[in-house]
């Protein structure tokens, strides 16, 4: 990980960067019109539950994943060609404009390196999540999607970070293990919503789903 500090007017902003090594991530996302899609090997599985368990945990910084010049799969895409896009993760008490990442970003510069250690259980199982309180009216901890500089930004409370986390966690556990088990299977996946279920678009017409694909690499 490289960490940032940029000056941005009055304000400071801190940026967590998984910094990109020689090889891919094992990771791309891509906005298809519709719905966003994104494709995991077992590393990038493990690396985005990482990386979500680390936002859940980092309230003042925004967790950046460079992944615009990573390859897809090849898929039918839906309206257009498919956009390469890059991830932030950040929390909502930040408040932080996304029209202002352009600026951040290209003042991000060499950072400095840091060592991060997450317990193996930051992301709690699925049934240790009290899903049905989730469709109370009353319940607040729902995710967000923005998307901006051809960036997806997951914004979010710690409670969400950490609930919605168990779906990734339970993907990057299992990911690898289902294809060997089943390999007529057509795919194995996971999908993450922003605010209440049920939502086709966002109010600033951003796809409202995030599909989640397992792609085994060669």
């Amino acid at each position: 990980m490289r960490v940032h500090e940029v000056r941005l007017g009055g304000r400071e902003v801190r940026v967590v960067r998984s910094a990109p090594g020689p090889e891919a991530t094992g990771l791309a996302l891509r906005d298809e019109g519709h719905w966003l899609s994104m494709y995991a090997d077992r590393e990038g599985a493990d690396r985005l539950a990482a990386l979500w368990a680390l936002a859940a945990r980092s309230p003042r910084s925004l967790v950046h994943l460079p992944l615009r010049g990573d390859p897809a799969p090849h898929r039918d895409a839906g309206d257009g060609e498919p956009v390469a896009l890059d991830l932030v993760l950040l929390h909502h008490s930040l408040q932080f404009p996304t029209s202002s990442w352009k600026e951040v970003r290209a003042r991000l510069g060499a950072g400095t390196p840091r060592t991060v250690s997450l317990p193996d259980d930051d992301l709690p199982d699925g049934d240790a999540v009290d899903h049905e309180r989730r469709h109370h009216r009353t319940y607040r901890d729902h995710l967000g999607f923005d998307i901006a500089a051809h960036t997806l930004f997951v914004v979010g409370s710690s409670t969400a970070f950490r609930e919605e986390g168990s779906a990734l966690r339970n993907f990057a556990d299992r990911a690898a293990v289902h294809r060997r088990r089943y390999p007529a299977a057509a795919h194995f996946c996971v999908e993450l919503s922003p605010g209440p279920r049920g939502r086709g678009r966002t109010r600033r017409h951003v796809p409202g789903s995030l599909h989640i694909e397992y792609h085994e690499n060669g």
